[in-house]
């Protein structure tokens, strides 16, 4: 182990190189395709492997995975190239490779949850407005308020199915939530289900020690992240990407500058990251590139064009590894002069010139010296790896998958009880519940319809008592055939005694009278 890595000689034959303790101060590697970019990052990593530094980066083209095989003869100019700079210890090498892959088809897979990924990064992958991202929010919220595990996509549709049918109790304590916006959300979600984004969610979780690892040797891991096919979907590239230096950056402790790196990694590609961005989105890629420094991790981005990373994030890259640019368009000039400015100066090399001038395997170094400051700028020939360039054959990368440490620790998937199942069982209970409110509700109905029926049979019952009662009443108060007998009998006698009487009186009185008047 030496305390810089050798990058290549200078014009004037002084070497150039990366030195350890300042490698956590982030770098770039820009250049025009076919400049030499993949043959810069396979030694700088390589070289970072054998000074005990892990290493992560991604295979965009495949030609990387080759780092797990030793160089040969057959390439030629490697051997040639370390001849030409003198390198006395050169000798071909396999690294100590593990292939990643997030579809888990050329490496093991890598996953993540949906609450480890989080609201914003997600709202990014989706490409969610502000409305729509604040609603993601609030689903976020609710299950941590009430301990619902989100896993998974089938997960978060659950939520978000439960959101828009409580709308409107979410929305009274934790902010307007209406069905359009979780319709929209949930219609990215089938997108981004169908770029296979669906493999990316779930458990076992990627444990991010995994990456820093050593081999027996001494030697730092080589992570290779099998991205052919991711590319495919670059917003999940760079999610991807984000998230794993967010991760870093909150399980990795302080260490402030170590004497060499914890763990170095390279973007290749690294204008997806940027492309479209949102600006809380830039804001924490910014963030995460200036503090994370501070955890012993060094960010290496590899792009065509230095003007693809903004200016706020190239500002904290102090090593730069600067390949040939092509001047045929106006941007290609902008970027020609932008990579010149932001060099220290060199009186022997005009690099304006210098970087449209450049060779294969050529580039202008400039990298922080022990004390701080950067470099001069030297135009340098950049050294050959060690192990092979290029790919390899699916046998061979099978070989490698297999006999790694981590072989069967990520493959299964387990499924465990989460926001599915927990909100699948409480739909459940409140149909149970609403179900057993309407049987009460018709139960309450029916006794009701009782208790009025049995009131009126009451009702008349009572009334044909009273009428039975007036009728048993009036029946008593009538006279029996006898007693009518009697009773006719004695008004016929009383009849008859009373014409009697009244023709006795009569003749009396008529008698008196007429005696009177003939007296």
């Amino acid at each position: 182990m030496t305390d810089s890595l050798f990058i290549g000689l200078s014009d004037q034959d002084a070497p150039q190189g990366l030195v350890l303790k300042r490698a956590n101060r982030h770098g770039l590697i820009a250049g025009a395709t076919g400049t030499g970019k993949t043959v810069t990052l396979q030694g700088l990593a390589e070289g970072f492997s054998r000074a005990g530094v892990p290493v992560f980066l991604a295979d965009v083209k495949g030609d990387i995975a080759g780092m797990a095989k030793a160089g040969s003869e057959a390439a030629g100019w490697t051997g040639k190239r370390a001849a030409e700079l003198q390198i006395a210890d050169y000798d071909y090498e396999a690294m100590p490779v593990v292939f990643w892959d997030l579809f888990g088809e050329q490496g093991h897979p890598i996953r993540t949850t949906i609450s480890e990924m989080g609201p914003l990064l997600l709202a990014r992958l989706m490409g969610l407005n502000d409305t729509q991202e604040g609603v993601l929010a609030i689903a976020f919220r609710y299950a941590d308020d009430h301990d619902l595990l989100l896993l998974d996509l089938e997960d978060l549709q659950a939520m978000l199915s439960w959101c828009a049918d409580n709308a409107g109790e979410l929305s009274s304590k934790y902010g307007n939530v209406t069905k359009a916006s979780v319709g929209s959300i949930q219609r990215q979600l089938l997108t981004l289900e169908s770029q296979g984004g669906a493999a990316f969610f779930g458990e076992p979780a990627f444990d991010i020690s995994d990456f820093i690892a050593l081999d027996s040797k001494g030697r730092g891991r080589v992570n290779i992240l099998a991205a052919d096919k991711l590319m495919n979907s670059p917003r999940l590239y760079a999610t991807f990407l984000l998230w794993l230096l967010a991760e870093l950056f909150e399980t990795l402790p302080e260490i402030g500058d170590p004497d060499r790196p914890k763990l170095v990694f390279f973007f290749d590609e690294a204008h997806l990251l940027f492309d479209e961005a949102p600006d809380a989105l830039m804001d924490k890629v910014e963030q995460v590139v200036r503090l994370i420094r501070s955890k012993g991790v060094g960010v290496y981005f590899v792009t065509q064009n230095p003007i693809d990373i903004p200016e706020n994030v190239a500002g904290q890259l102090g090593n730069r590894v600067q390949h040939a640019l092509r001047a045929f368009t106006p941007r290609d000039a902008r970027a020609i002069k932008s990579a010149s400015e932001t060099f220290r100066p060199n009186p022997r090399l005009d690099v304006a010139q210098v970087i449209t001038e450049m060779k294969v395997g050529e580039a202008l170094v400039s990298t922080l010296m022990p004390d701080g400051a950067p470099s001069p700028v030297e135009r340098t020939r950049v050294a050959p790896p060690r192990s092979r360039v290029g790919p390899l054959t699916t046998g061979e990368r099978m070989d490698v998958i297999n006999a790694s440490p981590f072989a069967g620790k990520y493959e299964e998937l387990i499924d465990r009880e989460s926001a599915a199942e927990l909100l699948l069982m409480k739909r459940e209970e409140q149909a149970g519940q609403a179900q057993a409110e309407k049987d009460a509700a018709l139960q309450a109905k029916l006794d009701a319809q009782a208790a009025k029926e049995q009131a009126r049979l009451a009702v008349a019952r009572e009334r044909e008592a009273a009428r039975l009662e007036t009728a048993r009443a009036r029946a008593a108060a009538r006279p029996s055939a006898t007693q009518k007998a009697v009773e006719a009998a004695a008004r016929s006698a009383a009849s008859s005694l009373g014409r009697q009487m009244a023709g006795s009186l009569g003749k009396s009185l008529v008698r008196g009278i007429l005696g009177s008047l003939f007296k």
